[in-house]
């Protein structure tokens, strides 16, 4: 009896010790939570200042400094359609103070350089937020005679070699939003690649090209000024800039959904306790501070949480590696 009683009090004794190391841990992590950030964060933008990635991480690091009480600094590392700067993010040190912002670069690149991206894009970082999403706007020039998606996916079926297509670079956004087209209308163009999208609108003003896909905002006045004409916006809902114009859902290709997204991450292996105190003040930002701002740029604010962005992250990837890969699409 004596005997069991002692193994009895020891057990005790072990149960106790455990539960307070379990609650030293939680504590810990709370802590650490608490204490973050404690000296200034980089947010790295894989651009050069200027672009709509760049505005939306300034956008945010001014809301973030603002509601967690310590500097956040974007940092530009443009290059290597946006790998530079990404590999910079994957190889931090995993304590919170670097994070990045990404975009649909982001998510086609695993597909367009396979084996040579230095980096893993679902094993080497952790989703803190999808920030925005921004749809895309189907333009013709104004001389082309096409008014809806059905008739341009006719004269593409009769005669491709009368449509040239031209895009900001091969695997961009706005080219990728081209080629899921072309392959869910089965129809077929010429596809020129530019370095950059001001060279592409400058011909397709001026007629030299036929067909382009662009955001909203930087359409929206050549639209209404008679310059361009806008066919479709990616997705199942109109934008409120164009309002008479359909969705591709409408026009009916619902499949064509690219989208400029953004989103922030950080290096693989930050605490949980972090990643949570920064989705947190990240959706704060995006749907309450950043909110109007967006609205002016034409994004619509998402604010997920980590899990929402690492689901999105996992379905995207494959999908557009499909297209890339259906669509013999070759980085520059």
């Amino acid at each position: 009896m004596g005997r069991t009683e002692a193994m009895d009090g020891s057990t005790l004794r072990r149960r106790s010790l455990l539960a307070g190391g379990i609650l030293l841990i939680a504590s810990s992590g709370r802590g650490r939570a608490q204490a973050y950030p404690g000296r200034p964060v980089r947010i790295i933008v894989p651009y050069p200042p200027g672009g709509a990635t760049d505005t939306i991480a300034r956008l945010l690091a001014q809301e973030l400094t603002r509601t967690l009480g310590q500097s956040f600094v974007v940092e530009n590392r443009g290059g290597a359609a946006s790998i530079t700067g990404t590999q910079a993010v994957a190889t931090a040190a995993a304590d919170g103070y670097t994070l990045g912002i990404v975009d649909t670069a982001f998510l086609v690149n695993p597909g367009l350089f396979g084996d040579r991206l230095p980096y893993d894009a679902l094993r080497d970082f952790a989703p803190v937020s999808l920030l925005v999403r921004a749809p895309l706007a189907l333009v013709v020039a104004s001389q082309a005679p096409w008014r809806t998606v059905a008739e341009l996916v006719a004269h593409g079926k009769a005669k491709p070699e009368d449509i040239i297509f031209g895009s900001a670079g091969n695997g961009t956004a706005v080219h990728m939003a081209g080629e899921q087209f072309r392959q869910a209308a089965g129809f077929a163009y010429l596809h020129v690649p530019y370095r950059g999208g001001g060279p592409m609108f400058t011909d397709l003003l001026a007629g030299r090209v036929q067909m382009a896909f662009g955001t909203v905002p930087a359409v929206v006045e050549h639209v209404r000024a008679g310059r361009l004409r806008a066919l479709a916006i990616t997705g199942a809902e109109r934008s409120a800039l164009l309002h008479d114009v359909p969705s591709m859902a409408e026009a009916g290709f619902p499949q064509v959904d690219a989208a400029l997204i953004n989103a922030l991450i950080g290096p693989a292996g930050m605490p949980e306790a972090v990643i949570a105190r920064l989705a947190e003040a990240t959706r704060t930002a995006t749907l309450q501070g950043m909110s109007a701002r967006l609205a002016e740029l034409g994004f619509h604010p998402v604010g997920s949480t980590p899990e929402e962005a690492r689901e999105t992250f996992q379905a995207a990837i494959p999908r557009w590696a499909r297209i890339v890969r259906e669509g013999g699409i070759k980085p520059d």
